[in-house]
């Protein structure tokens, strides 16, 4: 590729539709997904050879322009221009940002469509939008086959940045019923925010799934060809997913070398990049929970530690090996019942959070475009996000999905099997951290007394942090050690005596 001439960007000036800047995979194949639906497209990627590579091959003979410099790319936009970032999260973003945004003129759109965290999003927003610039912060899910056939796109930023890129991001994202998965969400960092969310139970769906796998094989002993029949089996009913079903293709695939199934020679060792981590952060400011997620986070640290973990198996103790003895095939539905239970507690947990943060950050999200938007193209597009969906129809307030009616009736379905499926895994010493936490976030919000007056009364002693009563309204104290070994109990002061120690 020669590179252009000051007459070639005469004749190629203000031509393109849209310009994309960093052509790693997703990149790449957006930019292909955004010229198959008719726009023109400017690429430019840091490395030049990258954007030679990309225009020679994949791009070849298609409505694309590449670019060598920034100011070639610039000006191969149409005004207002739209320039949109595919880099790594954090200070690439920034790094392109500077070189880009003096470049540009009031009125013109920068998207960031990397997972930024949303607390940059914000400040970049406040940032450019005083230069009259616009930004955008949009989430994109899908992996390499959403970006290339259509993503679902999760946009935020000001209404008129969105009116601005709405035809394009409309027509390249994934379309189900006629619908494109893809809305405005709301302002400066809500798009980014809510694809945090979405990475965060995708990290619970990809546990929860685990899980069931190692109860199967593990407890059951069911070989890679019967694991794929179930996870097909399964994929024909309200499980029917995204991650389900390739759960079942992984299962079919062999490895060249050895012979045997894939699956089984791919060390256990997982990596995460830092999203679910961002969730969690999320969850302990706002004061929501959000266990399953939380345990899948863990779950993922603890692979990671592959060598201590062998090291560790010649020393622990195990549990004595048992056969299992019960009805299998009512075990197995047992795990597919646990599966289902649990996938809506963590749906009903990301929820949550992404209420708490509309009303911390005046975002005013919509929960049913949320999950309408899940639909297709995402990593956990689902069959039962309709249901979701048709629940917010319902209830626009609905405060936790598992007070629907329709998710109430799931769980009284379920839970029988969801606790025989628990228990059959702890007695086999099978660890389902996953299930454990969705179940047992079931079981503290539906008990209307738990053990905390205990931890009240606890955190009174050693700190003299006060409790409250059952039968009488008012904050209250009690001196616990007495020489004749009774409380006595009084009245809390305005102000709470200074702690006896630092305790919490």
């Amino acid at each position: 590729m020669r590179r252009a001439s000051k007459g070639d960007l005469k004749m190629t000036a203000n031509q393109c539709d849209i310009g994309l800047i960093g052509l790693a995979v997703m990149g790449e194949n957006l930019v292909l997904n955004m010229e198959s639906k008719g726009f023109s497209v400017s690429v430019f990627n840091r490395t030049t050879e990258v954007t030679e590579k990309f225009a020679a091959g994949r791009g070849k003979g298609k409505n694309i322009q590449p670019a060598r410099t920034m100011e070639e790319f610039v000006g191969a936009l149409k005004r207002p221009r739209k320039a949109m970032i595919m880099v790594k999260a954090g200070a690439p973003v920034d790094a392109v940002i500077g070189q880009l945004a003096p470049l540009l003129e009031k009125g013109d759109v920068i998207i960031d469509g990397g997972n930024s965290l949303f607390t940059d999003t914000q400040l970049r927003c406040k940032d450019l939008e005083g230069r009259g610039i616009h930004f955008v912060g949009c989430g994109v899910s899908g992996g390499e086959e959403g970006a290339l056939k259509g993503p679902s796109l999760m946009p935020g930023g000001s209404r008129e940045s969105w009116e601005m890129i709405a035809p394009i991001f409309r027509k390249i994202a994934a379309q189900v019923d006629g619908e494109p998965c893809c809305r405005y969400l709301g302002p400066d960092g809500a798009g980014h925010y809510v694809k945090m969310v979405h990475n965060g139970i995708e990290y619970g769906d990809m546990q929860l799934i685990c899980e069931a796998y190692a109860i199967l094989k593990n407890v059951l002993g069911l070989d890679a060809p019967q694991l794929a029949e179930t996870f097909t089996e399964w994929n024909k009913g309200e499980l029917d997913s995204y991650l389900i079903e390739i759960t079942s293709q992984i299962f079919r695939k062999l490895d060249p070398d050895t012979g045997k199934p894939l699956v089984d020679v791919i060390l256990d060792k997982a990596g995460q990049k830092g999203t679910g981590i961002w969730t969690l952060q999320s969850a302990i400011q706002q004061s929501v929970v959000i266990s399953t997620i939380n345990a899948a986070v863990e779950a993922r640290v603890i692979s990671s530690r592959k060598d201590e973990r062998v090291a560790s198996s010649k020393i622990l103790p195990q549990p004595k090996l048992k056969k299992f003895t019960g009805d299998r095939a009512q075990l197995v539905d047992a795990v597919r019942h646990a599966l289902y239970a649990s996938k809506i507690v963590s749906y009903a947990q990301g929820m949550e959070l992404l209420s708490a943060a509309s009303a911390q950050y005046k975002w005013n999200l919509n929960f049913g475009d949320i999950a309408t938007i899940w639909r297709g193209g995402c990593i956990i597009r689902a069959k039962f996000l309709n249901c979701i969906v048709e629940a917010y129809e319902r209830d626009a307030a609905l405060h936790n999905l598992l007070l629907d009616r329709y998710f109430t009736g799931i769980i009284e379905k379920t839970q029988d099997n969801w606790r025989v499926a628990v228990a059959a895994a702890v007695e086999h010493g099978v660890a389902v951290p996953a299930f454990s936490a969705s179940l047992a976030y079931f079981d503290s919000y539906r008990q209307a007394r738990l053990p905390s007056n205990l931890l009240q009364a606890q955190r009174d002693f050693f700190g003299a942090h006060t409790y409250e009563r059952v039968d009488k309204p008012g904050v209250f104290h009690t001196e616990w050690i007495e020489s004749d070994h009774k409380p006595k109990e009084k009245p809390a002061e305005a102000k709470p005596p200074a702690p006896h120690h630092a305790g919490e």
